[in-house]
């Protein structure tokens, strides 16, 4: 039986599909988004859980601190929590960016320039 839920960041509906353990113990639900999209998440026994959603973006976080979203675009951001405050972006355009969290940055354009900053005076 299938039931419904309201979730996910665009605040359309979606209804689940289905759900389950699989065989290390990592439950996981699938669901079917009313604008035809179709997704799911995994929620690990390692504390890590993954979803994919009905609208094409991800989203992953390690459980211990490292996380990744990714739009639909494909720009993505990845962060890390705890004493490491480093976090890198993606863009669709191809330029990237990397901040190690300490006042040091890398930027990356399109046309594969580079920019540093150390982040000391």
């Amino acid at each position: 039986m299938s039931s419904k839920g309201n979730g996910n960041s665009s605040n359309s509906g979606y209804t689940y599909t289905g759900s389950g353990t699989n065989s290390q113990g990592n439950h996981y639900c699938s669901r079917s988004g009313d604008d035809g999209g179709s997704g799911y998440h995994y929620s690990n026994t390692n504390g890590s859980y993954y979803y994919a959603n009905t609208n094409g973006s991800t989203y992953y976080n390690s459980g211990s601190g490292q996380s990744t979203y990714t739009a639909p675009s494909g720009y993505s951001v990845s962060k890390s929590s705890g004493k490491d405050k480093s976090y890198y972006y993606k863009n669709t355009n191809g330029s990237k960016y990397f901040n190690d969290g300490k006042g040091g940055s890398k930027y990356t354009s399109p046309s594969g320039d580079v920019r540093t900053s150390s982040g000391k005076k």
